[in-house]
């Protein structure tokens, strides 16, 4: 078997100048790298073929790669030291659109399937996914063909709920364009993939008077013949991690499956708490809230409770259940906790006024990977800034990994 070690290969690839697409070339470069028996999107079978030469691969091999004779292809990459890498015997293949951080990635590799195509924009969270996973994501899904992206049995997408602008006139596949929803559904019309699931807010359900929602299941049944069950909400909570956390899930099977039912997971009957997730050791005085902040968000709340409104900070008891973690909106505030094992008081941040002595601290981003059910081994390789945002636009990986497990089984033990 041919070895090659895999930052040897990254930088022979990078620096052939036989990728052209510069947005897109890191991401065609680990792509290629991580499944060489797939052409990657972006380049055409003569580039390809120049790669795959590139880093050794015979000719001979590359036709086996076209006829899909990847147990023959005797290749092998050594030292891309990432905590999540592709199984080495998978049993299916799906993709990962509007990927994140890889929330659907963790969640459908640890059932033994092969992510052959990621896409994500945020340049932030694309640095946090190549470090877990290896591949570095593709940009724009909307400049991205449909005909590039790889075979695959799965699609996932945790797609931004948007409206339709014509919504409700024709209420099908026409009406989504102009929507990243509009991607997934002209990517699984061309790729026919075996089944899909997407994952949006709760607030989908009414979202237009309900409109945007019967448009996506009109599109996803009607147009492109997929049995898709009635769309469930599940909770994060109610799958081990201690988040009341509300989405929205949609699955779907191709027609050819012969699928007719399908269940959603049962809740599971442990009951965690903030104190499973919470950090063992003394956190940084960094996440400690200064005595100025803490009476602006005192204030603050005590003005919307003026008004009966229930907005405002929060703290969350060790035995309690965290709010959903959100980027903006107070996502943190909303999520403060009580700490007193803090033994140095002096701030390493400019703050107003001093640290207060009262134990009350944000979260950590460690503690908000917990919340979403990221494995310890995951690494945070950005500033606490974009880890607390990439965590709170993330999925819940225990929900997304219960239901996934549904899919896998309604697929392979029919």
């Amino acid at each position: 078997m041919l070895k090659i070690k895999y930052p040897q290969a990254l930088e022979e690839v990078l620096n052939s100048g036989l990728i052209k697409d510069i947005e897109n070339e890191r991401a065609i470069a680990t792509h290629f790298l991580d499944s060489p028996e797939i052409k990657p999107a972006g380049i055409n079978h003569f580039i390809y073929e120049d790669l795959c030469r590139l880093i050794g691969i015979e000719a001979t091999d590359t036709r086996l790669v076209y006829e899909g004779a990847e147990d023959q292809l005797h290749f092998k990459l050594t030292n891309n030291d990432v905590p999540f890498p592709a199984p080495n015997n998978p049993k299916f293949k799906f993709i990962d659109l509007f990927a994140g951080i890889g929330g659907f990635r963790v969640a459908f590799q640890a059932l033994g399937g092969k992510c052959v195509f990621s896409s994500e924009w945020d340049k932030s969270a694309k640095q946090t996914y190549e470090a877990n996973y290896g591949d570095y994501p593709y940009g724009d899904i909307t400049k991205i063909s449909e005909k590039d992206v790889p075979d695959h049995d799965i699609l996932c997408a945790g797609f931004p709920c948007q409206a339709f602008s014509i919504a409700g006139k024709r209420g099908g596949f026409e009406d989504t364009r102009g929507t990243l929803f509009f991607d997934v559904a002209r990517i699984i019309k061309e790729k026919q993939p075996r089944a899909f699931f997407l994952e949006n807010v709760k607030g989908l359900i009414s979202h237009k008077s309900g409109q945007t929602l019967k448009t996506i299941l009109k599109t996803l049944r009607e147009d492109l013949g997929y049995y898709v069950p009635d769309p469930q909400i599940l909770n994060a909570k109610d799958y081990g991690v201690p988040q009341n956390r509300e989405r929205i899930f949609i699955v779907g099977f191709h027609p050819e499956e012969n699928i007719k039912e399908f269940e959603y997971p049962q809740k599971k009957k442990k009951v965690v708490t903030f104190a499973d997730v919470k950090e063992e050791e003394e956190v940084s005085v960094k996440y400690f809230m200064s005595t100025v902040y803490l009476q602006t968000l005192r204030d603050h709340r005590a003005r919307h409770e003026a008004k009966g409104n229930g907005f405002g900070y929060a703290i969350i008891p060790d035995d309690g259940i965290a709010n959903s973690v959100v980027c903006g909106g107070m996502g943190r505030e909303r999520n403060l906790v009580i700490d007193h094992r803090l033994s140095d008081y002096t701030p390493i941040t400019h703050i107003k006024g001093v640290v207060n002595r009262e134990g009350i601290r944000k979260m950590t981003p460690r503690e908000w990977a917990r919340l979403q059910g990221y494995p310890e081994k995951f690494r945070i390789v950005v500033a606490d800034a974009n880890a607390y945002k990439q965590f709170g636009n993330s999925v819940a990986v225990p929900a997304i990994a219960a239901t996934a497990k549904q899919i896998i089984n309604t697929l392979f033990l029919k």
